[in-house]
């Protein structure tokens, strides 16, 4: 994402405002993540490795706190995740 958000919030239905923008504050945590990583397995200095790597690992927090607020709005979404998660247990236990 680096900046560019896929969606315009003010094109979006006013009671779908919070939704979308926790979602959008998600994907923007995601990519922080991934950033931080790629750049913790090519840097020579492991002082900034480790500075890396524990941002990194802050932004996992921000995308579970983004998420909790998500599920608690959006009763479908809970819904799907939990759908989710079953069909992977169900697909990877045999």
């Amino acid at each position: 994402m680096l900046s560019q958000a896929p969606i315009d919030l003010g094109k979006v239905k006013q009671n779908e405002v919070d939704k979308e923008a926790l979602r959008l504050a998600m994907i923007a945590e995601l990519d922080a993540v991934s950033l931080y990583e790629q750049l913790a397995a090519v840097v020579k200095k492991d002082d900034l490795r480790k500075v890396l790597l524990e941002v990194a690992r802050e932004e996992k927090t921000h995308v579970g706190e983004f998420q909790a607020l998500l599920l608690k709005y959006d009763e479908e979404q809970a819904e799907e995740l939990d759908k989710g998660r079953k069909e992977v247990e169900e697909l990877t236990e045999k």
